[in-house]
């Protein structure tokens, strides 16, 4: 038997690709949230992608999906048209990353800088955190958070 104690998802605004906002704190409908870190680079490209071949199956467990980075509304609609993804992509233009503690020195090379960590959150109906990965691997990810959204109340 699987036990799940949820907590309240932090409150923040999105916008998203269709010119609406995202409250956290509305959140009627059961939601996927993943956030990538940059619009148009390989594996964001893989993972929104894999996210738009498994919305079907989504749909029918009642989810909406929503992906975000910190990019701007105008470059994550160019990403969202070239991959013609069927679902809202959303810009951080505020602090949501922070509230989430997503918002992560990296390094590369050597050189330190903050980024996005990849991260994928289930939120149900009444706005509580179901579920959540941090430092998420592409790679079969999304079967993942499809599995586990399956007993997503």
């Amino acid at each position: 038997m699987l036990i799940f104690v949820m907590i309240k998802f932090p409150s923040f605004k999105l916008t998203l690709t269709d010119g609406s906002i995202f409250q956290s704190s509305s959140i009627k409908n059961k939601t996927i949230l993943f956030f990538y870190p940059k619009a148009m680079t390989s594996g964001c490209t893989i993972e929104v992608q894999e996210f738009q071949n498994f919305l079907i199956k989504f749909k029918k467990i009642g989810f909406t999906i929503i992906g975000c980075s910190r990019d701007t509304v105008e470059k994550n609609l160019k990403f969202s048209e070239k991959f013609h993804l069927k679902y809202l992509l959303a810009s951080d233009l505020s602090n949501a990353c922070e509230k989430l503690s997503i918002w992560v020195e990296k390094s590369m090379y050597g050189k330190k800088y903050f980024g996005i960590e990849r991260s994928t959150f289930i939120i149900d109906s009444n706005g509580k955190l179901f579920h959540q990965w941090r430092k998420v691997k592409v790679k079969d990810h999304v079967k993942e958070v499809f599995e586990y959204a399956k007993n997503c109340p």
